[in-house]
């Protein structure tokens, strides 16, 4: 099975955050809320200027994700 590029997350212990995971690479969650990000690979030896343009471009995807899940929610 091939997991989606996007996957939402919550957790009880932070009711106002939400969570979107990116499963590709780099993999990361963001935290919608405050646009937080973690890291999961190890990103060394990769060009800094690109992955930044990378990251900002996933944020956004990210985001639109979001507000697409919503969307179908309230259908």
């Amino acid at each position: 099975m091939e997991l989606p590029r996007f996957i939402l997350a919550d957790n009880t212990d932070c009711p106002e955050d939400i969570f979107v995971i990116h499963t590709e690479f780099p993999r990361f969650i963001i935290n919608l809320k405050d646009d937080e990000i973690e890291l999961w690979d190890d990103l060394e030896g990769t060009d800094e200027e690109e992955l930044s343009m990378q990251v900002a471009q996933y944020i956004e995807e990210a985001s639109e994700f979001y507000d697409e899940e919503m969307k179908k929610y309230s259908e």
